[in-house]
């Protein structure tokens, strides 16, 4: 076993129980079920002989979807086993051992994960006051930057001129991560083709309601995407998830209503939390960061004695809070009502 192996943490996933009477606010996932579309596809694919075939090793029928909905050229598309997959890709096509990787914090702790992996070193620099990168950019000449946008825990989003301004100091390759892109009003999909840099990433576990599924794909230059296949295993994805994400992407009006649902409960869950004490960053993903003048780590631990899951997070040199998911009227109902209740006993 290599050394940096054993002597690392490993990434922490959220709790994953998923019995039906537990209400689970704690991993982000979309609280309505995805198209009815992809049931349909999923069961096309199903029939005949396509499980005993290998599936499209680049997807193309997938990326000529999702090139025309998004307005790229397939040629621009990566797929991958989860953005999770699409970002190990890119940490063993850039990182050598030894390399730098550079992040912002508090931010998606798998960067560091990825880092010890590689037997590379994770730089992290601290958000500002208003959660934007500090100017000048300190960690220049990392063999890879990870910036998550919108961001988690705190669920805000760089505007795409300050992402430019970012791309241009970090000075490597800079990969947007952009899991929860699609709760946003503005996204880095333009920038792709003017900045030679930037790598943009998205996953299906969020806003099309399919991290049961795992799938996620990539956008950069196309002379970019065609090293990287080198890379990723040759069928990464398989016949059931490229049909799921290709009827997904497709439906377009389904998922614009669920997010206009989801964006309402997020305004609501944010006056209300605040009503009960809570400082909520405002958020521009399918989540909310809060704190509390009262210790919150004991709040997760009675919502978890009422079977109601929310992510705990603690960050060195920035102390904690509670990420809770944007859940359905009636699931967030009972959270609040179960924090009003814990917060006056």
């Amino acid at each position: 076993m290599r050394p940096n192996i054993r002597d690392m943490a490993g990434y922490t996933p959220g709790e994953q129980i998923n019995a039906a009477h537990v209400i689970k606010l704690n991993t982000n996932e979309n609280p309505y079920p995805p198209s009815p579309k992809v049931f349909d596809a999923v069961r096309a694919a199903l029939t005949g002989d396509k499980l005993r075939k290998y599936p499209q090793p680049l997807g193309d029928t997938f990326r000529a979807s999702a090139g025309k909905v998004l307005g790229v050229s397939p040629d621009s598309i990566l797929i991958g086993n989860g953005s999770d997959d699409i970002l190990t890709i890119l940490t063993r096509a850039f990182v050598p051992e030894g390399g730098v990787i550079s992040s912002l914090t508090p931010s998606y702790s798998l960067y560091k994960s990825l880092a010890d992996i590689q037997g590379a070193k994770l730089v992290t620099v601290p958000f500002t006051a208003d959660w934007t990168p500090p100017d000048p950019w300190p960690a220049k000449g990392a063999h890879l930057s990870f910036l998550a946008n919108p961001n988690s825990p705190s669920g805000t989003a760089l505007r795409p001129e300050q992402v430019v301004k970012f791309a241009e100091q970090v000075n490597g390759p800079l990969v947007l991560d952009e899991a929860y892109a699609d709760f946003c009003e503005w996204n880095g999909l333009e920038l792709v083709g003017n900045i030679p840099n930037l790598i943009v990433t998205r996953t299906f576990s969020k806003y099309y309601a399919l991290a049961g599924i795992r799938f996620g794909f990539a956008v950069a230059a196309p002379e970019l995407v065609r090293q990287l296949v080198k890379v990723k295993d040759s069928y990464n994805c398989d016949v059931l998830s490229l049909a799921a994400a290709t009827a997904a992407i497709e439906d377009q009006d389904y998922y614009a209503g669920l997010r206009s649902k989801m964006i309402a409960t997020r305004g609501r869950m944010t006056v209300e939390l605040t009503e009960l004490g809570f400082t909520v960053t405002p958020s521009r993903a399918n989540f909310v960061w809060c704190r509390h003048e009262k210790p919150v780590k004991p709040i997760y631990e009675a919502l978890k004695a009422k079977n109601i899951l929310v992510r705990y997070m603690k960050y060195e040199g920035y102390g904690d809070g509670l990420r809770i998911s944007v859940g359905t009227t009636a699931e967030v109902e009972t959270l609040l009502g179960a924090l009003r209740a814990i917060l006056t006993s």
